[in-house]
């Protein structure tokens, strides 16, 4: 990783931005396919598979036999793992549930809100080098939870980890469709694929800009995405070979992965450095993650004050605080989408099995947004009563706002009410 010691503010926003990419150029090569999959529907998605991923699809549900087949196909270790993962992502969302409050606002004046899933969800899994069953589980689980009637899986991969997740957690329907041309079917329909109401789900640079460019159409999607990312803010009471472990963890994502090492102490960058070169040499997947490492920082500040003035404009999707009062530190951490606290919380487990999701906001927008939850497939609707007492208490108000906003409709819809009551 590249040191730098002691950075002047002014360098800061220079040292925390993120690779740009051009999304103008790539949403050009988007939107044909796009409109294709909205004109001709299936046949333009078997015609972009064979273009894409040089695939015959006869068909593009997943028939129910290779479900069966995917149980039968793994490890009951795995399974076993993945259950467990289930258990726990679901009792941690399970207590998101809100009990509905009604609030008396003023006599004989009642509101309360109610949380309804949404009835028709997108899921969309990339292929790509590692097949992401666990995040089945991070957008299955609350949508379960949720009550969404229709969950619609869309997946490139058939590994069969995948397979196995979608069932337990009840996905309704699966395609092996993926890229740009899988967020289109789920967003338009086709005659195969039911068109849902919000789409999650993670994917390259294609399939983000397919999402983004629905979203203008009106089709609900979870978050903006970027690449993944990691900040780890440490001192010397870390220890450097699980900082090199957590950086790598990320950096094995992909070339483009954030990694941003933050610190007061030099004796501590400089060992984490030592650390990564050794456990770099050990991974599969070692191009990928030297690439990401080179390409990231380590940062040496004077103070944590500093350092956590600096975390908090990056907006890490991953924070981790390997430090001393790490959970007072958090406190005062005001823009990340998940954090991790002390030396034996890996965000490994996050990823996978701890509980919380790890669909989370990337590129900054850990700023205004928050990560996946059982929210997230839910929509809150508002309801209200008014007695004839609370109409009288509340009208004269109402009233009055009216007119001095000149719609006069709106006051005349309380008035009648009230000279209603006032004849009675």
């Amino acid at each position: 990783m590249k040191m730098i010691a002691f950075p002047d503010r002014s360098q800061w926003p220079a040292l925390l931005a993120r690779p740009l990419q051009d999304s103008a150029e790539i949403e050009k090569k988007v939107q044909p396919i796009l409109q294709q999959v909205r004109e001709r529907g299936d046949a333009a998605i078997r015609e972009l598979a064979r273009q894409f991923d040089h695939l015959e699809l006869t068909e593009l549900a997943f028939p129910d036999e290779a479900f069966e087949q995917a149980e039968a196909q793994l490890e009951p270790s795995l399974k076993e793992a993945i259950r467990q993962a289930y258990h726990n992502i679901r009792t941690f969302h399970e207590a998101q549930h809100q009990a509905v409050e009604k609030i008396e606002t003023m006599p004989g004046v009642t509101c309360w809100r109610r949380s309804v899933g949404i009835e028709k969800v997108g899921i969309y899994i990339p292929g790509g080098t590692a097949p992401l069953f666990s995040t089945v589980l991070m957008l299955g689980v609350p949508a379960q939870l949720a009550g969404c009637k229709d969950v619609v899986l869309c997946t490139p991969s058939d590994h069969p980890a995948i397979l196995f997740a979608a069932r337990l957690v009840g996905i309704t329907r699966a395609f092996r469709i993926g890229g740009a041309q899988a967020i289109a079917a789920l967003a338009y329909g086709t005659e195969s694929v039911p068109k849902v109401y919000k789409i999650f789900g993670p994917g390259n640079q294609y399939v983000t800009a397919a999402k983004m460019l629905i979203s203008k159409e009106g089709i609900a999607i979870d978050m903006p995405a970027g690449p993944s990312e990691v900040a780890v803010l440490a001192d010397d009471s870390a220890v450097p070979a699980f900082v090199a472990a957590d950086l790598l963890s990320q950096a094995e994502h992909g070339a483009d992965s954030q990694v941003l090492l933050v610190s007061t102490s030099k004796k501590l960058l400089t060992a984490v450095n030592l650390a990564l070169m050794t456990q770099l040499e050990e991974l599969p997947r070692r191009d990928l993650a030297r690439q990401a490492i080179e390409n990231s920082r380590a940062i040496l500040l004077d103070n944590q004050d500093d350092a956590i003035e600096l975390l908090n404009q990056y907006a890490a999707e991953h924070l981790i605080l390997s430090v001393e009062n790490a959970e007072a530190v958090s406190e005062r951490i005001t823009n990340a989408g998940s954090i991790f606290l002390g030396n034996y919380t890996p965000e490994s487990c996050g990823d996978y099995a701890s509980g919380t999701n790890h669909t989370l906001p990337t590129n900054g927008f850990a700023r205004a947004y928050s990560g996946v939850s059982l929210d997230s497939f839910v929509k809150k609707i508002t309801v209200q009563h008014i007695t004839e007492a609370g109409l009288r208490n509340l009208g004269p108000t109402v009233e009055a706002m009216a007119e001095a906003e000149q719609l006069q409709a709106h006051k005349r819809a309380v008035s009648i009410r009230l000279h209603a009551l006032a004849e009675n």
